[in-house]
């Protein structure tokens, strides 16, 4: 059976846009989960069937579907991956012990036939309050497109973090990326900045040289910021070791 997890009162078959930049207000800098993601989540019971599983991804075009329990609360997911093991393990035999522990994983999926037995569990879910930045690192390091947002008390699933939800901060309007850039500065007046495409230049004079290095740094981590050439000038340079006796 395919599910839509939604907010009270949302329409079960539109995703709600994130909100603007205008609209969700506060530090720009660190956006959270909460600032990006889908506000409707869809999800399929234990229970569903195959067939069930791949109609609920035509409709509603996504990759991978959650898997929740009575509860609602996720309980892994089923992957357009997991999905194409049924056509592309065509051997039909036991699960032998002498194959590898993945090799076994994909023999059962493959004679799945419920959302049960096709999914990787558990699932793995982030919160409305985690940084877009860990999200990010998060889907990097376990090879996922998505992820399901839960409710920190309920455990509940009320959302979804695509990944084209995360590479939206890339796109900020420059005017947004200046402004959260001269808030890092210790002089603003004193740089020039300049963005092409979410690259920023910067140039200016500090006194020591780890100064550059970490205000480089600093405007790295800004959302949005895609990567940072640094023209700032040093007067001293307090990295150099001078050996003894010199």
């Amino acid at each position: 059976m395919a599910l839509v997890a939604r907010h009270r009162g949302r329409s079960p078959l539109l995703e709600e846009a994130a909100p603007t930049d205008c609209e969700r207000g506060g530090d720009v800098m660190s956006l959270e989960v909460k600032d990006v993601m889908g506000r409707v989540a869809i999800a399929v019971s234990e229970e569903a069937s195959f067939a069930e599983i791949v109609e609920a991804m035509e409709r509603f075009a996504v990759g991978a579907v959650t898997v929740i329990d009575a509860d609602r609360r996720p309980v892994g997911v089923v992957s357009e991956d997991d999905l194409l093991l049924k056509e592309a393990d065509t051997v039909r035999h036991s699960v032998s012990s002498l194959e590898s522990h993945q090799q076994q994983q994909e023999h059962r999926k493959a004679a799945g036939v419920t959302a049960a037995q096709l999914m990787t569990a558990p699932a793995i879910t982030v919160t409305p309050g985690t940084s877009v930045r860990d999200a990010a690192r998060l889907m990097h390091a376990k090879r996922v497109k998505q992820l399901p947002v839960i409710d920190m008390k309920s455990g509940r699933i009320i959302g979804t973090l695509h990944q084209h939800d995360v590479l939206l901060v890339f796109i900020r309007p420059a005017e947004e990326l200046i402004a959260d850039i001269r808030a890092v500065l210790p002089n603003p007046a004193a740089f020039t900045i300049d963005i092409h495409q979410g690259v920023v230049t910067i140039s200016g004079m500090v006194e020591w040289k780890s100064q550059a290095l970490a205000l480089a740094e600093q405007i790295r981590l800004i959302e949005g910021v895609v990567d940072v050439r640094s023209e700032v000038a040093f007067d001293k340079d307090d990295l150099l070791i001078v050996p003894s006796g010199m």
